[in-house]
């Protein structure tokens, strides 16, 4: 019996065919210009991500949000009551004296008592409504925009297209907060990746690629999906102005982690060239991804990929994953778990365990005290590691 009840548990008895990345609602006000729909008819947004080099911007964004937040606390704290209010408290005080009594109308119905609220509680609402859904712009307002793009200069501005609301298996469309502290890294430690050749695996809508392609040599910023690799190629193309000349570029590929080849078929969009292949094996010392480890069987598979990939490379690498652990409750736990990085931690302890005689991995966590360039909230249940892929024969 106890058999049965726990396998009843592990089935899911509620899903969700939406995923909504919360990157965008804590951006208050922020405004985002629907510019198309995509092949299956979700909207594409376009947003501008301004880049923070010196501190005071930094704590300029900082001073806005917390201003934002405070509003918000003297909101849902004013102490002003409307009438309705009045009646409620009311209520409540004949509830304390009179018993249960209280709690019946004269038909003898019951009467739930509300808690009162504050006459400034509508203005609150409207305040969190425009933290929480982002200005939506149409097609032919990009007029809209000029302020803001006149308020940045070029090299201060990253230009994303994507959605922000998708199913499971289109969250590469959207923009994730790992993606950002990986991003964040990259430009802390531009000198470090200057010049180099990267490959980038689950690049989804790009910004990533795109920052490490302001200092690299050439990046490979790849996933699967022609929809989602041409939302990819259309982001590095806006943000070609953030290259270097002779430098920085970003190529956008296919690469399927449940399958053990490249994509060579010359018909087949976003395919790779034999010489292509050839440039990454030679060449490529850095791998990286981002917020990709939600699915046990394709953090499995990504392991797969990156174990086939360096041993294939002609020199050692560094590998930089950069993920966020997701607290969701579970019946079988009857607790708070985060199973989707316990499969991931576990699966990395292997890598690092691993006795093959062709690779030894050295992984590291990396320490999240070093500057922040791109507005979001780093929460503390972001994590950055490093891998150390060293060839031993």
């Amino acid at each position: 019996m106890v058999d049965v009840i726990e396998e009843e548990m592990d089935k899911p008895i509620f899903k969700s065919d939406t995923v909504l990345s919360d990157v965008h609602l804590h951006c208050p006000n922020k405004r985002r210009l629907m510019v198309r729909l995509n092949a299956v008819g979700q909207p594409v947004f376009l947003s501008y991500f301004k880049l923070l080099w010196n501190t005071e911007n930094l704590a300029s964004e900082k001073h806005v949000r917390e201003a934002t937040t405070e509003r918000e606390h003297q909101y849902r704290s004013g102490d002003e009551l409307c009438e309705k209010d009045r009646n409620n408290l009311k209520k409540e005080r004949e509830l304390n004296s009179e018993g249960v009594e209280a709690l019946l109308d004269d038909d003898g119905d019951l009467e739930v008592v509300r808690r009162p609220r504050s006459a400034s509680d509508s203005e609150a609402e409207d305040l969190l409504r425009d933290r929480v859904y982002p200005v939506i712009l149409m097609k032919g307002k990009e007029d809209a925009f000029e302020d803001e793009e006149q308020e940045c200069t070029c090299s201060d501005v990253v230009k994303i297209e994507h959605t922000m609301a998708t199913p499971l298996e289109d969250v590469g469309k959207q923009v994730w907060r790992a993606a950002f502290l990986l991003a964040d890294y990259i430009l802390f430690k531009r000198d470090m990746f200057r010049c180099c050749s990267v490959l980038e695996l689950g690049g989804g809508t790009g910004i990533t690629s795109i920052i490490m392609g302001t200092v690299a040599k050439r990046v490979y910023c790849t996933d699967v999906g022609e929809d989602l690799l041409a939302m990819c190629e259309q982001n590095v193309a806006l943000n070609k102005h953030l290259m270097e000349p002779g430098r920085g570029e970003v190529k956008v590929k296919e690469l399927d982690w449940l399958k053990d080849e490249f994509c060579t078929d010359p018909e087949a969009p976003y395919s790779w060239s034999e010489e292509e292949i050839a440039d990454l094996h030679d060449h490529c010392t850095v791998i990286m991804a981002a917020d990709v480890f939600y699915d046990d069987d394709l953090t499995d598979a990504l392991f797969r990929t990156l174990y086939r990939i360096t041993c294939n490379l002609r020199s050692s690498c560094t590998v930089y994953l950069a993920l966020e652990k997701r607290l969701n409750f579970t019946l079988r736990h009857m607790d708070v778990t985060c199973e989707a990085y316990s499969h991931f931690r576990n699966t990395l302890n292997d890598l690092e365990s691993l006795q093959d005689r062709k690779m030894k991995y050295t992984v590291e966590p990396i320490k999240l005290d070093f500057c922040q360039f791109l507005v979001y909230e780093r929460i503390e249940q972001l994590e950055l590691w490093k891998i150390i892929a060293e060839q031993l024969t």
